[in-house]
């Protein structure tokens, strides 16, 4: 076996299950016997199907300067994670021109490049023990990533998963010791057979004799296909419906079987030793998988919390680690992946759910000693809104909740430890139903020491993380760059220094526009939503050219955040109205799945009635409107040109699909799962796919189009674009393509950004200027 301690050859393995802490009271032990398997069968072409362990790769110190050698005063600091004192961050700042990994104390000035790499960091996260902070890289701005990890003062830097060529990694949660961080690898996996193992001995990547350490005694533990377990517990209602694992379907009683589309790739879970002494274990495999990321770890090392499933069919599972068993599965809310964990003595389960509901709300479930649910209850909720963001305070007794209104952020601290214990009772009120009367005596039980709220000077949190006993925040809003604020007591938050200054937020002469919100109503009568930018300099009444922006997703929202594009835009003199038509999140999940199937026709119908409604409100002019979009936005942009083509003069599609069915064969195979279930499977919907493409109406396209695409996009591939753009050449039709190099789906350097920005607003300009 090779010394990184990957298994690529086939060979049988051992596995080691850690003992993460001290055992827990009247858990089961986490050490197995030793156990092999077989070696698994050869994939096609020849090459061995195996799980591919994560492994260690040093790399050289690549700390920066204090200062970034090209500093951008209009920066951004974004994806906070504090060091167990408080009193030093660890963050991602694009001061540099690409965001980067650099620290910084909360209440002073002095930063610290870590990681002065090319490559753009995405998350970050502090080790709960202080030495290492682990971070994600994307090579070439892709859709690969990697997860490293370097000491607080840039020294000892490597790679912990995604080396070898063609994976992918991203992170997990820590131990809470910090001896283990969890990774998930996504590999073109085999089915497993009863047992999946990993050498830790002499080829350890670590210490040259190989041992492990003390909190890792030897031990062998089952991987198995993760499946929903018996949903026996009293709680809000059935399980999801069940998986195929391996060749037996297990779920709630009485579930339906919905077996694996069998065209994707599998993720893996792991818990990775940063030190290198011990070797990888692996905690669970899903096969054709969505998406897999361990959420939680219990601090007595006995219970995992992860999050899988495809969009919009979120769960979470509490996997028992001493066997491996899932003891409990959940639907979850979409959104932020970080949807809950346990209370210090695990004896407490925290989820942010929309299980069986239209918002998502804060439920809490007591855990028996074996990981099993004993009862359900609501713990917070309110009408019309969903639970955003979870972050639980590390002494357990608070929980930070912000809930979104329609877009704006609201943040208050709730008192967990006054919550009072979930029971049966309570799981019984649950499975009241959405908005009845389970509702209510969830809420009323909740505790009688109300959430206290938190004042916000800006309109967005995108994250909450706990810095000692203090929350930290990241705040984006429309008149300022995204930055990281603390609360020093406890209720009024103060900018870090190093965030940019809201008087940075854009070059002098010219500030930022507020949205103001609008409602257009669709024409089968479902209410929308969206915000109105309006160019500065125009009379009130006057109407502007105007270009509709559609997000992604399409379970995005639209958030009244400072966009350097729309502010390039408007400064042209060109308004921006960015709805969020049907799919879109924030508006409760019958919202988000009214695109679901032929659902879609509908959505692309809601494009043209939000013009509509700019234009019967007096703000747009009818004859010069333009559909502009990223991601999903820029499918909805290529489809409202063929299935609206008198309506709009031009379209900028962004990295979008123009065919579903190419989409499905060159995408990313954990992308094309969780995408089956928003727009059609690739096989058994084939014609609906064929249908919803907008390569399909080409011949009816009439309006200019540029194309833009990200060189390494492996989300939507570059051919997307490509071959609209070349059908619309040939059907005479004016038709640009703009590559922007080493960028993947995400445009993430500042240069490129740039461009981006000029060269969509000069297009507008040119085509609306008459």
């Amino acid at each position: 076996m090779a010394a990184d301690a990957r298994n690529l050859t086939g060979e049988p393995l051992v596995a080691r299950s850690p003992d993460i802490g001290p055992a827990g009271a009247g858990r089961p032990s986490a050490a197995h016997p030793k156990r092999t398997v077989p070696p698994p069968p050869p994939a096609p072409g020849g090459r061995t199907a195996a799980f591919a362990a994560p492994a260690r790769v040093p790399l050289p110190d690549a700390s920066g300067p204090r200062e970034a050698t090209t500093r951008l005063i209009a920066h951004g600091c974004w994806y906070p994670s504090a060091d167990p004192s408080g009193t030093r961050v660890a963050f991602i700042c694009d001061r540099g021109g690409v965001p980067q990994l650099w620290t910084g104390p909360v209440d002073g000035e002095a930063v610290h490049l870590l990681d002065d790499g090319p490559d753009p960091v995405t998350e970050v996260s502090w080790s709960p023990d202080g030495r290492w902070i682990a971070y994600t890289t994307a090579p070439g701005g892709g859709e690969h990533t990697r997860v490293l990890c370097v000491r607080p003062d840039g020294g000892d830097r490597h790679i912990l998963a995604g080396a070898e060529p063609g994976s992918s990694a991203h992170l997990g949660c820590w131990a809470y010791d910090g001896s283990a961080i969890a990774v998930t690898v996504a590999v073109p996996t085999a089915e497993p057979g009863p047992d999946t193992t990993a050498q830790a001995g002499a080829h350890g990547p670590g210490a040259a004799d190989g041992r492990l350490p003390a909190h890792w005694p030897e031990g062998t533990g089952d991987t198995k296909l993760l499946g929903p377990a018996p949903h026996t517990a009293p709680g809000p209602g059935p399980a999801s419906p069940a998986l195929t694992v391996l060749t037996t379907a297990v779920g709630a009683p009485g579930g339906t079987t919905a077996p694996a589309a069998g065209f994707g790739d599998g993720l893996s879970a792991y818990l990775v030793d940063p030190d290198g002494v011990a070797a990888p274990v692996l905690l669970a495999v899903e096969k054709d998988a969505a998406t897999l990321r361990v959420c939680d770890l219990s601090r007595d090392g006995a219970l995992a919390l992860l999050r899988r499933g495809p969009r919009g069919r979120r769960e979470a599972v509490v996997l028992r680690i001493a066997d491996l068993e899932p003891t409990c599965v959940m639907p979850v809310a979409d959104g932020d992946p970080w949807i809950g964990g346990f209370s210090p003595r695990a004896d407490t389960l925290w989820l942010r759910s929309d299980a069986h509901r239209e918002f998502a709300v804060l439920l809490a479930a007591g855990l028996d000693p074996e990981g099993r649910p004993r009862g359900w209850s609501v713990a917070a909720s309110r009408d019309g809104s969903d639970l955003e963001l979870l972050r639980r305070a590390r002494d357990g007794d608070s929980a930070v909740l912000a809930w979104n209104v329609r877009g704006v952020s609201e943040l208050e601290v709730l008192d967990t430890s006054a919550a009072g214990g979930p029971g049966p009772e309570a799981g019984a009120s649950f499975r009241g139903g959405p908005g009845g009367n389970g509702d209510a005596a969830a809420r009323a039980g909740a505790g009688t020491v109300p959430p206290r709220p938190v004042s916000l000077p800006h309109e967005v949190v995108t994250r909450v993380t706990a810095a000692g006993p203090r929350p930290l925040l990241a705040l984006s809003g429309s008149r300022r760059r995204p930055g990281i604020w603390w609360l020093p007591d406890g209720a009024t938050p103060v900018r870090t220094p190093w965030s940019s200054r809201d008087e940075d937020a854009v070059p002098p002469g010219r500030p930022p526009v507020r949205p103001v919100p609008l409602s257009p109503t669709a024409r089968d009568g479902l209410p929308l939503h969206g915000w109105y930018y309006r160019a500065p300099g125009r009379a009130p009444g006057e109407p502007a050219p105007c270009v509709i922006h559609l997000h992604g997703g399409p379970e995005d929202q639209e958030r009244p955040v400072l966009d350097p594009l729309y502010h390039e835009i408007l400064g042209r003199g060109v308004d921006v109205f960015a709805p969020d038509v049907r799919g879109s999140s924030g508006y409760g999940r019958s919202f988000v799945d009214a695109d679901l199937g032929r659902g879609r026709f509908a959505a692309i119908d809601d494009v043209a009635d939000c013009a509509a409604h700019a234009v019967l409100a007096g703000l747009a002019d009818p004859a010069r409107l333009a559909v502009m979009g990223r991601s999903y936005g820029g499918y909805l942009t290529f489809a409202s040109l063929v299935w609206h083509p008198d309506l709009f003069r031009t379209g900028i599609a962004v990295c979008g699909m123009s065919d579903l069915t190419t989409f499905f064969a060159g995408t990313e195979p954990w992308i094309a799962q969780s995408a089956a279930h928003k727009y059609g499977h690739p096989e058994r919907d084939r014609e609906l796919l064929r249908a919803l493409s907008p390569m399909s109406r080409i011949d009816a396209l009439r309006a200019p189009v540029l194309a833009v695409h990200g060189e390494h996009d492996t989300n939507v591939p570059p051919g997307e674009s490509e071959q609209f753009v070349r059908a619309a050449r040939e059907r005479g039709v004016t038709a640009e393509l703009l590559t922007l190099p080493d960028e993947g789906h995400e445009f993430l350097r500042a240069d490129n950004r740039r461009l981006f920005r000029r060269a969509a607003a000069d297009w507008l300009q040119r085509q609306l200027s008459t």
